[in-house]
């Protein structure tokens, strides 16, 4: 048994940074950015986009430290929104891909001589055949890559299985599979190495090399390993190789470049972390100790907001040569961001407000309402409350006031829904937005007045959450049963599929129509969480009667984006043939932080969106994301008042009428 050398911060120093100590701050993200950077380096196979993604995951972490219960599970935390960046930065690449063309693919492609197998060989000073594997990483996909920077670690002992398998959303069972997969792919890449630079070169391959570009990648590998398998020259090249878990055994860290400093690092942290306290940005709130609660509507809604973070509140590309941060003003935000998420004691007695230390000052304004990403229980203070002084106004001339918005005749289908939290004049805003159903992320739909013709549909959001009393409170509502909220992600209910199904004959037993688990993505990838949950209640004659799924589109073109949401919904449907509910969708791009369309963008992609889902006959139910807005920031939301619907509530009000 190889000996761990584990890097990182202890669970003290997580307890520390949470309460705000600057020093444990600055501790913290200098411990965490190696074993960041590795990951995130050789995933993307040095990409020139390693440091943007070290650096928001980073920024992640910060917000969502207040609300990690388990500062033992720090690190497992911490390596799954690593490798939710790393995933949500391929999307955005494929994405980029689709649109380009020409010389400007060409400039995607990364020189295989800087890339992270490069630095490795040359940092490292790797001997022949660990020099081999490196270059041998250069050739696999995107998702084998991804796979391979949490193997590497777990065999120079700086994570161990579960957290590997926990960053993938997988079982130790399932991961185990797929990391022999992943290496017989390294393996076949290492051959392929060996035989190119082989002296001389075999005959029969430089014929197919002569097409070949000079890049590596996933079909040339293919290609020349077809060859070498069947070429009687090449075929000994296997001989002789040590199995890469020798070779790779006991490896150091790569050392973080000087651009990374840590210090500078806190400081482009703090500061994005500044941004977001003041609208309560829940970022990765919730970890792999994310409070599930017994019902509580207020707690639920917290929590379930956390992967939407409706506020544009991203930190610039490329800002770690930042001047500097005093501990004193880091710990001054880390304080701001613990009384935005309510973890601070002595807070005051007015909704939305916490009491600051004596003596303090306020280092960030309040937000006019509530993120629809926080989903709180109670109003944020107005904006009103604070008035600068006053001074003689100026005469000014009159301005004609703006139209007001042309009426919209509201229309309700019985598919048509949507996600509400709690804000004022939430139940008008419910009243006039034409959806005829809702839900809340729970089993109760506290101060939210249902109208005679809307149904509420309550939901078992986590593995917390199945108590006698939520199951109780679900019985007695309607005869629908939504199940967990996206336990494939590490932020929300973070749930194994072997726990998901040990506790799914409970919400069997409630006697309703019952959804499955919502998965955030990845519903028709053979061998996802959900096709493993599906897998798994078959075999054990579990009911699930109809499929449940959430999309969140980048890409803003309204019938490019429709095309992608209803692919996606087909695809799900021809695997496991059975009705589909839509609980969450929108157009929202989280690839790098939280970006939203235009107003009419998004009124455009709600217009057309709705008449396609309402033209899909297995499609049972649909529901916006969400019913809130907030009127100073981009949001995808539809009323930021019980009466004043934005573009797209004007949108879904009218569909289809």
């Amino acid at each position: 048994m190889r000996k761990t050398h584990r890097s990182g911060p202890g669970a003290g120093v997580v307890v520390a940074a949470r309460a705000g100590d600057p020093r444990a701050l600055d501790q913290l993200v200098a411990e965490c950015l190696p074993l960041v950077y590795n990951i995130v380096g050789r995933a993307l196979n040095g990409h020139a986009d390693v440091d943007d993604v070290v650096q928001e995951t980073l920024l992640r972490m910060v917000r969502g430290l207040t609300e990690l219960r388990d500062p033992g599970a720090f690190r497992s935390w911490l390596v799954a929104i690593t490798i939710r960046q790393v995933r949500d930065h391929a999307r955005l690449r494929a994405t980029a891909r689709d649109r380009s063309a020409g010389l400007e693919a060409a400039e995607q492609i990364p020189d295989p001589g800087l890339d992270f197998a490069g630095l490795t060989i040359l940092r490292l000073g790797l001997t022949e055949q660990r020099r081999e594997v490196a270059e041998a990483t250069r050739w696999l996909d995107e998702d084998d890559r991804e796979l391979l920077s949490l193997w590497w670690l777990e065999e120079s002992g700086e994570l161990d299985r579960p957290e590997l398998a926990s960053a993938l959303g997988l079982s130790d069972r399932h991961a185990a599979v797929r990391v022999q997969r992943m290496k017989k792919q390294v393996e076949a890449a290492r051959v392929v190495v060996r035989a190119l630079n082989a002296t001389p070169r075999c005959a029969g391959l430089q014929a197919p090399a002569d097409n070949w570009d000079g890049v590596p990648s996933p079909l040339w590998r293919k290609r020349f390993a077809r060859h070498v398998r069947g070429c009687p020259v090449c075929g000994g090249m296997e001989e002789g190789l040590f199995p890469m878990d020798r070779l790779l055994s006991g490896l150091p860290l790569l050392a973080v470049p000087p651009a990374l400093d840590p210090a500078r690092v806190v400081a482009a942290v703090v500061r994005g972390a500044g941004t977001a306290a003041g609208t309560g940005d829940p970022g990765f709130s919730g970890g792999s100790g994310s409070s599930g609660g017994s019902g509580n509507s207020a707690g639920h809604k917290a929590v379930n907001g956390a992967r939407h973070a409706h506020r544009a509140a991203r930190p610039a590309s490329r800002v770690f040569g930042a001047p500097v941060v005093s501990g004193a003003a880091v710990a001054a935000v880390v304080t701001v961001a613990l009384v935005a998420a309510g973890l601070t004691t002595g807070s005051s007695d007015t909704p939305g407000k916490a009491a600051l230390p004596a003596g303090s000052a306020p280092a960030v304004a309040a937000t006019a309402t509530p993120s629809p990403s926080a989903r709180s229980a109670s109003p944020s203070p107005s904006p009103s409350a604070s008035k600068s002084p006053t001074r003689k106004a100026t005469p000014k001339p009159t301005r004609k006031a703006p139209a007001a918005p042309p009426a919209v005749h509201v229309a309700s289908t019985s598919k048509k829904g949507v996600g509400v939290w709690t804000f004022p004049g939430v139940s008008k805003a419910l009243a006039a937005s034409g959806a005829s159903w809702y839900y809340t992320w729970s089993t109760t739909h506290s101060e939210v007045t249902s109208p005679p013709s809307v149904g509420f549909v309550p939901m078992i959001w986590g593995r917390d959450s199945v108590t006698p009393q939520n199951l109780s409170q679900a019985r007695s509502q309607g005869p629908y049963l939504l199940g967990f909220n996206e336990p494939d992600m590490a932020q929300q209910s973070n749930m194994t599929v072997e726990q998901a199904l040990s506790l799914w004959p409970q919400l069997m037993d409630a006697g309703k129509v019952l959804g499955s688990p919502a998965v955030a993505y990845g519903g028709d990838t053979p061998g996802g969480w959900l096709d493993r949950f599906m897998s798994g209640a078959e075999a054990k004659g579990y009911r699930v009667d109809f499929i449940t799924l959430h999309w969140y589109g980048g890409d803003f073109r309204t019938p490019e984006a429709v095309g992608q949401l209803t692919s996606y919904l087909n695809a799900v449907h021809e695997r496991y043939h059975k009705p589909i509910w839509l609980t969450e969708y929108a157009l929202i791009d989280f690839s790098h932080g939280t970006r939203f369309p235009s107003a009419d963008q998004q009124a455009a992609f709600v217009t057309a969106s709705t008449k396609a889902l309402e033209g899909l006959p297995w499609l049972q139910r649909y529901a916006w994301f969400g019913l809130g807005a907030d009127a100073s920031a981009p949001s995808s939301g539809l009323f930021t008042d019980g009466t004043t619907a934005t573009a797209a509530g004007r949108a879904f009000q009218a569909a289809h009428s």
